[in-house]
């Protein structure tokens, strides 16, 4: 517990995570006028000299200032979490993920309530924060529903919802963001380099099925024997009206022939999506405009269905409360955008991936290996810093480029961060949903605190990190790829 408490105290004392990238801009702007005022240079791969820019030199000044709106406007990930978000919050505001979650667990079987329960917390990505504000509590009437703990409910779903937050079967919010910034590394050593959003599409479809299953055993095996003299009184579930019946019903139909629709687009010779014979060649390119529109229309159609869109003026107000949402992202985009772009025009990106990667060649130690601690890294800093795009907004510009140097590629860099960035959400008191969990376990248990939460989800947090690298070191092993459009190894021109 004590170490708990100092990671707590420790985290607690960070500034915002916009002002690390203000402070990491300001760190940039002195190493690049030290590194160049002494001379230093360096040779990339195909011969060209690269040396670095003085940012505080009369040039450099002008250049960030010049730079600096554009910078922030082209910022790739900024336009894509935009437009994506505007479809996915709008099916989240109007009630329409909420309840199609709802409708989903209450129909569950007994027997199969643990593992749809789990599958169900992972797939919830795709709606934002509904998985930790509906399904955890959820989850726990109906394990009470069903005579069971409902902590077990707690935990299960928690489990899916925040361990397994980077696995899906669904192309979600998360994976155009991160492909962005993986982009953005990538391109400081092949300008030409292009990370699509599907980029770790198998892997996290296998993911979500291993985790399922070792979550699923976890929680039986581990979790249940802990929490089964912890029982209440069954409760009933609160009942939908039947226009919201009504409207889930049509959503979801109109959800499905929106599905098919794109499948026969990408499917059918000379359709739209086809992409001349390459199948995914196309509509990879269009991935997040066919998210805002799969979540949009069904989301629109349910608010106007059961009565909470009652005219246009509802719908701009919704999407406004959804842009709200996004200002302090919108805030960490702008500072973010500004650290990369000097991070790059300075050269100490070049530099630094150049260094490191002969460093690591010269260690003589294998691939595998440096995923392994990169995972582990990427773990512990989560600890301390719970913003998954903050964190991976500093490490892509130093880890991509410098794992490709020793022939790892950008998309395999991306699948592994993602692995650490997931699996000790459930036991860092940096989780901003943290609190939810807490107030729920409450309900249950008189005096309990972080400390409960923590021993409870513990396990998880171990079982899907050996798992999961498991699944990855296997993947590589077998050389498969990763998702469409993506490579496992990467070679230097």
């Amino acid at each position: 517990m004590r170490i708990l408490s100092l990671i707590e105290k420790s985290g607690n004392k960070l500034p915002d995570p916009s002002f690390l990238f203000l402070i990491g801009t300001l760190i940039v702007f002195l190493l690049s006028a030290i590194v160049s005022n002494i001379e230093y240079s360096i040779f990339d791969p195909t011969g060209k000299n690269i040396i670095a820019k003085n940012l505080l030199s009369s040039d450099g000044i002008w250049w960030f200032l010049s730079t600096m709106i554009e910078n922030f406007v082209l910022f790739p990930p900024l336009g894509i979490v935009l437009v994506g978000m505007f479809g996915i919050g709008l099916a989240e505001k109007t009630g329409f993920l909420p309840a199609l979650l709802d409708f989903t667990i209450t129909k569950i079987h007994r027997r199969m309530l643990t593992p749809l329960t789990i599958l169900l917390g992972i797939l919830s990505s795709i709606a934002l924060d509904a998985g930790y504000v509906v399904l955890i509590p959820l989850a726990a009437t109906v394990y009470i529903t069903a005579g069971r703990s409902p902590l077990l409910g707690i935990a299960a779903a928690f489990a899916g919802v925040s361990a397994g937050f980077s696995a899906n079967i669904f192309i979600t919010a998360l994976d155009p963001l991160l492909a962005g910034f993986t982009q953005i590394g990538a391109r400081i050593v092949d300008p030409n380099y292009v990370v699509p959003v599907t980029a770790n599409w198998w892997f996290m479809i296998a993911s979500t099925i291993v985790l399922t299953l070792v979550g699923w055993y976890v929680t039986e095996r581990i979790v249940a024997p802990r929490t089964k003299n912890i029982i209440t009184k069954k409760t009933d579930s609160n009942k939908s009206n039947r226009d919201e019946n009504h409207a889930l019903f049509y959503s979801a139909i109109v959800t499905l022939s929106l599905l098919i629709i794109f499948y026969l687009s990408t499917a059918i010779e000379n359709a739209p999506l086809f992409g001349n014979g390459k199948h995914f060649a196309k509509w990879i390119e269009v991935t997040v405009p066919l998210l805002f529109i799969i979540f949009f229309i069904p989301g629109l159609l349910y608010g106007v269905l059961s009565k909470k869109i009652k005219n246009s003026h509802d719908v701009a107000k919704i999407l406004g409360e959804v842009l709200s949402k996004l200002g302090p992202y919108i805030v960490l985009a702008f500072f973010a955008a500004q650290f990369i772009a000097a991070f790059n025009y300075s050269g100490l990106g070049n530099i630094l991936a150049i260094c490191g990667g002969e460093f690591l060649k010269n260690l003589g130690i294998e691939n595998s290996i440096f995923l392994s601690c990169f995972i582990l890294m990427a773990v512990f800093i989560n600890l301390f810093i719970g913003s998954s795009s903050a964190k991976y907004a500093f490490f892509a510009p130093v880890f991509v480029p410098m794992l490709m140097q020793i022939g790892i590629s950008p998309e395999l860099t991306q699948a592994s961060y993602r692995i650490g960035d997931s699996v000790s959400n459930v036991i860092t008191p940096m989780n901003p949903y943290m609190i939810i969990i807490l107030i729920e376990v409450k309900k249950y248990i008189r005096g309990s605190g972080l400390g409960t939460v923590i021993s409870m989800m513990l396990p998880y947090t171990i079982s899907f990190l050996i798992s999961w690298l498991f699944l990855l070191l296997l993947w590589v092993e077998m050389g498969w790829s990763l998702g469409p459009g993506s490579n496992l190894f990467y070679q230097l021109p």
